[in-house]
């Protein structure tokens, strides 16, 4: 069963980067550039959000939250999405997740932890 996976979260202080790693296991998707590719992103006690999204030829979207501060891109040799998050926030506190701009609910991986603490 495909399920994405998510890596490279942790703990950093506010104004901090981290840069985010969106895989695949359990199955190959043949023509991943194909696929439009969107990360999300669920804080404790609220409902997961959309965070950015990227098509094919690599133009993205991004929440207002986090415009300016994020960089979704894509590596469709490696059939991987990164997420660059600078100038980290409190309120960037969340588990991130990344799946298709509209979610298949069995592809949810575990996704990584990202923690913005002083």
């Amino acid at each position: 069963q495909v399920q994405f996976v998510e890596s490279g979260g942790g703990l950093v202080q506010p104004g901090g980067s981290l840069r985010l790693s969106c895989g695949t296991s359990g199955g190959v998707f043949s023509t991943f550039g194909d696929y439009r590719m969107a990360w999300y992103r669920q804080a404790p006690g609220k409902q997961r959000e959309l965070v950015a999204s990227i098509d094919s030829v690599g133009q993205s979207n991004y929440a207002d939250s986090v415009k300016g501060r994020f960089t979704i891109s894509r590596d469709n040799p490696k059939k991987t999405v990164y997420l660059e998050m600078n100038s980290l926030k409190l309120e960037d506190t969340a588990v991130y997740y990344c799946n298709f701009p509209i979610p298949v609910n069995n592809y949810w991986g575990q996704g990584t932890r990202v923690t913005v603490s002083s």
